[in-house]
């Protein structure tokens, strides 16, 4: 798989949200499976590639978690798998933050096309909680999180009023 991250829509694409932090995706041999299509466990490792990408540039990489001595944990994942990928196909992934409390919890979306078509693939989404690294328990959040989730939404929502 190549990914090429962008911060910054594409117009070509109709996503669910404006403003999407986007992924490029190549479907190769490897990802497919038995049934001829792009396994389930694919999308949920793009789901994940992206999701650090978009952390990093938002100023929430991993250097910046281990500093503050905690993370976002997944805690609940909804994916509602729309139609196939196959070998050979060119896809693009958007991701948003979509909502932060601003001390335990976020939550992000998901959405994947298939650039010949236009075709929307995959819509996810997964809710997170703020965890301390050493004790693995839920912990409030740092400003530095708490910024950083808000510059997300503010992306996408401020396109969204235009």
């Amino acid at each position: 798989m190549s990914s090429d991250p962008k911060n910054h829509s594409n117009p070509t694409f109709a996503w669910e949200r404006p403003a999407p932090f986007l992924m490029n995706v190549q479907v190769d041999a490897q990802h497919i499976d038995r049934l001829g299509h792009a396994n389930n466990t694919c999308y949920v490792q793009w789901m994940q590639e992206i999701s650090w990408q978009h952390v990093e540039t938002i100023g929430m990489g991993w250097a910046i978690q281990e500093q503050e001595g905690c993370a976002m944990a997944i805690v609940r994942t909804e994916i509602d798998y729309i139609a196939s990928a196959y070998r050979g196909d060119a896809l693009i992934m958007g991701t948003w933050i979509t909502d932060s409390d601003a001390r335990l919890r976020s939550s992000r979306a998901f959405e994947l096309i298939r650039k010949s078509d236009r075709k929307t693939l995959l819509r996810a989404q997964c809710q997170y909680v703020c965890i301390d690294l050493k004790k693995g328990r839920p912990t409030k959040m740092p400003q530095s999180f708490i910024e950083a989730h808000q510059r997300a939404i503010d992306t996408w929502r401020n396109v969204s009023q235009l």
